[in-house]
């Protein structure tokens, strides 16, 4: 009898999984963010080989789809306008100012330094010109802050007080930011890469802003229908088919007519939290498949780490670490001057923003969608998730450091 073994996407998934899991649960033991530990196993199932390369780079698409719509539809759950207006003008100064503090940084110092670090011989990357856009995605993309190390630090120290409720308000709304920072900075990139000849002001400003609008409408639509039919759903099975279906139809519609799948999502949950009284079930039954969903996510993020480019894709994720943090810095310090914030807010604020991880891997995962980044996709990407690894290590003695500056820390379990 011949024995004729396909590697096929369904046993990839189970692999990414179960080994996924069993990577998290050791990165718990030995006190390293779980996401730290589906990213390492990701990356040691690349250099295996045990997947299939061309399952990684395209395959199994459909599970960062499905992510990227759960982490956008919980992204939007946390933007409770009722407690967002308590925050004041702090809130609402200061988000603007260190997103785009580090949207500029880490901009010029990629199209600076560049350069001098990516000698792969590319075609046509041989200037500072040719480096501006990837400049651009990689600075909107560090826009975003994650919430979990951040949060898990502020539990295990009891931390309460303004200081902590302005940081978790703008980590939540950050993400917001990213992903629409992320919608005009791709399209304008993805213009000039094409050719300066065949820019229109359309190309550059119209369309993103029309992408930006239609997603945004999508969601809304998807969100009222979802908060109006919850309502008459009473137990949790059968609100968790819901809401994963009304998930997979904001993806698939979004994707259909081209618009942000995540922020569609994030439109969703934002209507939903907002428009039901009632709304704890309609988050609470997503977070108890999230593990499994961060699980394939994260170890598929981990697994697209190419070690013919971490030379450089490492030096660049140390370059997009410093300058993302020197600009939420001067972000928060300009923002909090201008809202007249406390000097405690100025001084530390910045120091709880720099942990990154889910949808700033996830916006990633998208460049390899852009033919216009077909050459230098691998290293944007690896860079990313380097930096998010880094990140996720320092991140968590850096949130100790300023809620106990502020002296809003309790006392530890």
């Amino acid at each position: 009898m011949e024995w004729d073994f396909e590697f096929n996407a369904i046993l990839a998934v189970g692999i990414i999984v179960i080994i996924g899991l069993f990577a998290g649960f050791a990165a718990k033991k030995v006190k390293f963010p779980t996401i730290s530990g589906y990213i390492i196993i990701g990356i040691i199932i690349s250099l295996s080989g045990i997947i299939p390369r061309d399952l990684i780079d395209g395959g199994l698409d459909i599970i960062t789809d499905i992510s990227l719509g759960i982490i956008g539809y919980l992204v939007g759950g946390g933007l409770y306008l009722k407690k967002l207006k308590k925050f004041g003008k702090n809130i609402v100064t200061i988000t603007p100012f260190e997103a785009l503090g580090a949207w500029i940084l880490v901009t010029v110092s990629v199209l600076f330094l560049g350069p001098l670090i990516i000698k792969s011989g590319l075609s046509g990357y041989d200037s500072f010109l040719y480096f501006l856009p990837m400049a651009i995605v990689l600075g909107a993309i560090s826009c975003a802050t994650a919430p979990a190390a951040t949060l898990a630090v502020v539990r295990e120290y009891r931390a309460m007080g303004p200081f902590t409720t302005t940081l978790l308000a703008i980590i939540v709304l950050d993400d917001a930011v990213a992903v629409m920072a992320y919608a005009v900075g791709s399209n304008i990139a993805s213009c000039m890469i094409i050719g300066f000849e065949n820019i229109s002001l359309y190309e550059m400003l119209a369309a993103p802003v029309i992408d930006i609008l239609g997603s945004i409408l999508l969601g809304s639509l998807i969100g009222l229908g979802l908060s109006f039919i919850g309502r008459f759903v009473k137990k949790k099975q059968q609100l968790l088919a819901l809401i994963s279906g009304a998930i997979f139809l904001c993806i698939g519609a979004s994707k259909a007519l081209g618009l942000s799948g995540i922020l569609a999502s994030m439109t969703m949950g934002f209507m939903v939290v907002n428009r039901m009284n009632d709304n704890e079930d309609m988050f609470g039954v997503i977070h108890n498949t999230e593990v499994v969903i961060f699980a394939m996510f994260f170890t598929l993020a981990g697994a697209h780490f190419d070690i013919g480019v971490i030379k450089t894709a490492g030096i660049l994720a140390i370059i997009l670490t410093f300058a993302r943090f020197a600009g939420k810095y001067a972000g928060v310090r300009i923002g909090g001057a201008v809202s007249k914030a406390p000097s405690e807010f100025r001084k530390y604020l910045s120091f709880g923003l720099f942990p990154i991880a889910g949808v700033t891997i996830g916006l990633a995962m998208l460049i390899k969608q852009y033919k216009a980044f077909s050459d230098i996709s691998s290293i944007m990407i690896n860079a990313v998730i380097a930096s998010v690894i880094l990140n996720e290590i320092i991140a968590p003695f850096l949130t100790r450091y300023a809620i106990f500056k502020v002296g809003e820390a309790g006392m530890k379990d």
